[in-house]
């Protein structure tokens, strides 16, 4: 995994620009702390900076192609999971290859295919070829959008990144907010459109989207997009497709020429991984799996059960170490430093994220890269087959809003009367545009037809974020880390299962349960839906509203925005909060922590509002 960036003007010298492009390139460092390489002619750069996974000699980026007249430069951040397969079509074709890296195979594939290269591909991916010749340059990004694409164009600059502050370090495009991007991050953050990246003039490239640009001009096309078809397969078929495509996905993403781990919650999506990967490893002689797992300090104390979290992990990760015979590690974060690393948590999203639930990931990642370089995890099962409390809650199913951020009164509380009237009805248009993407058949009962819009609700939101939060703190500490359940096979087959199918025995992920009986052990097959772990420590409630009151105190652009006593009643009163901000962990410590973040962001940022 790798930082790109790159900055087409055609009017201006980019020779020039040297220092302003070093200083792009020192902004992705933390993306690739291997190598780094720029490429500079008179009206394009492109930057690259290096984590070696695969081929370590032979994957040097910028990687350059002359075939015939045109001389194409490549910039690309991703692991493709079928490069020996397109090889040898391209090798069929008469292309001869230097090494085995995957990003020798995607360069050679857009010569050969040009835009259509981006449909052979299975992996996560976005990259940028320039051609010197027609002076056109392509970007492309998977079509689940693991990996991120960022862009802006204003005054004849166009320019790119894996990272939105690489993008303002080109000191081109300035760190402003309007009215809709305060919307953004007050009523639908920590998510956020799909495309938007919330800084006015700032953009993304989407999930299952290429893009050229050329003469000034960028055109953009849809390659990947969800269809409706019909499911033809029996339930004893359908279980074992769903083991297949699952366990594929898991060994494909075991290649690596670098140390390589696992994450164990002892949940059922990161033990499924745990168990195939630690099987392949032992068949193909490779040695024993290391697993990781995160916990706090003293948090057994002061556990308390809920809908959302029914039971903690200890457990169920101790069954899944002796099932799998892995060597584990339990990462015990410190409940200061947690709400410490909110400010490092936010400066690597680049935006306020989903507070201590990234900042843990953060500190976690950082413990991980002492030892290992690539680690897979088992985020999106629960988007794809229903494993979220609110795809199983009738009383919820049918409601027009956002299942994890149901109701905007606590996001109303902490703002000044009278700032952003049209909020609600913002965050309304968002969940109609969404619910409009999934495609139906006729033959789709109501049950089915919502269950499809819940499903584009949850893969073009609620994943998002998830990966969002999953890259940047990845990454920002040098560990690329892989989402099996992100293969795009998986993700068509489960928009058109049956939910009668999906959720067997009227289970959350009850297809996927029923695929690993027998391979994992059953109190791990049906342990109840728990996600990832957070504090219930009082220590890091009280660090968190200590410095909201500080913040408070302060004459700053966020004390202008917020409301005191709102904010006051939530530090003396936390349980005074009816539903979590977002999702299922945000609830009144994670408010005043995301406070913390919005602080650091228009602080570090020096964010305006325009």
């Amino acid at each position: 995994m790798c930082g790109i960036a790159g900055w087409i003007n055609s009017v201006q010298n980019m020779c020039e620009k040297a220092y302003v492009l070093e200083k792009m390139s020192d902004t992705l460092k933390m993306r690739g702390p291997d190598e780094n390489g720029i490429y500079i002619e008179r009206n394009a750069a492109l930057i690259h900076r290096r984590l070696a996974v695969v081929d370590i000699e032979n994957g040097k980026q910028p990687m350059v192609y002359a075939d015939n007249e045109e001389k194409y430069i490549l910039v690309y951040n991703g692991e493709l999971y079928n490069t020996h397969e397109i090889k040898s079509e391209l090798m069929l074709a008469g292309f001869e290859f230097e090494g085995h890296s995957d990003t020798e195979v995607v360069l050679k594939a857009y010569v050969k295919w040009k835009e259509k290269c981006a449909e052979k591909f299975n992996g996560i991916f976005a990259f940028s070829v320039y051609e010197t010749k027609r002076k056109r340059l392509f970007l492309c990004r998977d079509r689940i959008g693991v990996k991120p694409l960022f862009y802006a164009y204003k005054n004849n600059n166009f320019i790119f990144a894996s990272q939105i502050k690489t993008i303002l370090a080109s000191g081109q495009i300035p760190a402003v907010i309007d009215e809709q991007g305060l919307e953004e991050i007050f009523f639908l953050g920590p998510a956020r459109t799909p495309g938007n990246g919330v800084f006015k003039y700032i953009e993304e490239i989407l999930p299952g989207e290429y893009a050229f640009f050329e003469n000034n001009s960028l055109q953009k096309h849809k390659y990947f997009i969800i269809k409706a078809k019909e499911h033809t397969e029996n339930e004893k078929e359908t279980i074992e497709h769903t083991r297949f495509l699952i366990q594929d996905a898991i060994r494909r993403q075991l290649v690596s020429d670098v140390p390589l781990c696992c994450f164990l919650s002892g949940g059922l999506d990161s033990s499924i991984i745990t168990q195939t990967a630690s099987d392949y490893l032992r068949e193909t002689g490779k040695g024993t799996l290391d697993t990781y797992s995160v916990e706090y300090v003293d948090n057994d104390k002061y556990f308390e059960k809920s809908l959302f979290q029914p039971n903690s992990d200890t457990q169920f990760i101790n069954l899944m170490t002796d099932s799998a015979k892995t060597k584990h590690h339990q990462v015990i974060l410190d409940n200061i430093e947690l709400g410490k690393a909110l400010p490092a948590a936010t400066f690597a999203r680049d935006l306020p994220g989903m507070a201590d639930v990234d900042s843990s990931l953060l500190l976690f990642c950082r413990e991980v890269k002492k030892n290992f370089t690539v680690a897979l995890s088992g985020e999106c099962a629960d988007e794809l087959f229903g494993g979220y409390p609110w795809y199983h809650n009738k009383d919820i199913l049918f409601e027009e809003s956002f299942p994890w951020s149901r109701s905007q009164d606590v996001r109303r509380r902490i703002l000044k009367k009278g700032l952003l009237p049209k909020g609600e009805e913002y965050v309304k248009e968002k969940y109609l545009q969404t619910i409009k993407l999934a495609d139906k058949l006729p033959s789709d009962t109501k049950l089915s037809a919502r269950m499809r819009e819940m499903f584009m609700l949850n893969f073009n939101w609620f994943m998002q974020c998830l990966l969002d939060r999953k890259d940047r703190m990845s990454m920002d500490c040098g560990l690329e880390v892989r989402v099996p359940f992100c293969d795009y096979r998986i993700v068509e087959y489960a928009y058109n299962m049956p939910w009668e199918l999906k959720s067997l025995f009227g289970r959350e992920k009850g297809i996927v349960r029923k695929a690993f009986e027998g391979i994992l052990p059953e109190g791990i097959v049906y342990r109840k839906k728990s996600p990832y772990p957070k504090t219930h420590n009082p220590i890091y409630f009280e660090y968190v509203s200590g410095r909201v009151r500080e913040i408070m105190n302060q004459k700053s652009i966020l004390s202008e925005l917020l409301d005191k006593d709102g904010i006051k009643k939530i530090t003396e009163n936390p349980e005074s909060i009816p539903s979590p901000w977002y999702g299922q962990l945000m609830r009144a410590p994670q408010i005043l922590a995301y406070i913390i973040q919005l602080d650091t962001w228009f602080e570090e940022f020096k964010v305006q509002i325009i």
